[in-house]
């Protein structure tokens, strides 16, 4: 069997920068060990399995696989996998075209909005379908610094403190104060393990309000080892987690309320993250994540 697969470079508008990823069509008689097996082989942060949906009125079913295993919901899988199916309807574009496509996930359905333009990478953006939830307190600083190669007091700023929280994947969000120590973060064996492996969750989100261009509110990285990503270049999930750290130290007034997030330059691969948030009432009621998506290369994989 040969199955059509194309991949694209995510939350940027300029191949061979952002998030890579691997999107394969047809994929309705791939089983879950099949699927493991061919994203181990792409070895991208994530690959996405285009099937049919179980809903007609959608546009497909995915299912999205690290090289180590399946998540429930991913950011750049949503925004590559959207942007791909939209052109591949879509055809040649000569005008300027707005569209939606529906996705049945793991974590539930994502209906995402499209606008694609002639000349132009496509841009997408989406509702989180699940809101940022606080999920506890993370170990001491002292652990978490260790863990990442940094000392204490470049954990933290201003009120912002190390905190899980949870949108599906649960990630640790590590304010970090200086671009400077978030340049020199990384994963350190043993210490790692002892702060992040028992927390039940994805990865490290380290996050600072420096950042290299003045049009960007953050600078970011994700590390997730155990799940084979050594370090991940745009992580929109972990954006979504963002906006619940923002509204849980920021204490967000009613509005909404636009940030761009800078993320993969330490990894030569630049990235721009569109994310959004809705609060009324005090209540932080909606996430929405964008961003572009250009396709790299295209060809078939024999299972």
């Amino acid at each position: 069997m040969r199955l059509e697969f194309h991949t694209l470079d995510v939350f940027t508008p300029t191949r061979f920068g952002g998030n890579p990823l691997a999107v394969v069509l047809d994929a309705d008689e791939l089983d879950d060990t099949r699927m493991q097996v061919i994203a181990r082989e792409f070895n991208l942060s994530e690959t996405v399995f285009v099937k049919s949906p179980a809903n007609a009125a959608h546009s497909a079913a995915v299912r999205i696989f690290t090289p180590k295993g399946e998540v429930p919901f991913a950011g750049h899988p949503t925004v590559g996998t959207a942007i791909l199916l939209s052109e591949l309807r879509s055809g040649a574009i000569e005008t300027e075209q707005d569209a939606i496509v529906t996705l049945e996930q793991q974590a539930g359905v994502v209906r995402v909005g499209i606008r694609l333009k002639p000349g132009e990478a496509g841009f997408a953006e989406f509702d989180a379908p699940k809101l940022p939830q606080d999920a506890g307190a993370l170990p001491p600083v002292d652990a978490l610094a260790a863990g990442l190669g940094l000392i204490p007091n470049e954990i933290g700023f201003e009120n912002h403190r190390p905190r899980c929280f949870a949108a599906g994947p649960a990630f640790a969000m590590i304010p970090v104060p200086t671009l400077a120590a978030i340049g020199k973060a990384h994963v350190c064996y043993p210490h790692w393990t002892a702060a992040f492996d028992e927390q039940g969750i994805v990865g490290a989100y380290l996050y600072t309000r420096q950042c290299e261009h003045t049009t960007s509110d953050f600078h970011t990285r994700m590390f997730a080892p155990e799940m084979g990503i050594a370090e991940d270049s745009a992580t929109g999930s972990a954006a979504v987690c963002l906006a619940g750290a923002m509204h849980h130290f920021d204490e967000s007034p009613d509005g909404t309320h636009r940030r761009v997030i800078e993320q993969g330059y330490e990894m030569g691969r630049p990235s721009q993250i569109i994310m959004t948030n809705v609060v009324r009432g005090g209540v932080l009621e909606a996430v929405r994540i964008g961003g572009q998506a250009v396709r790299v290369s295209t060809g078939q994989i024999f299972v």
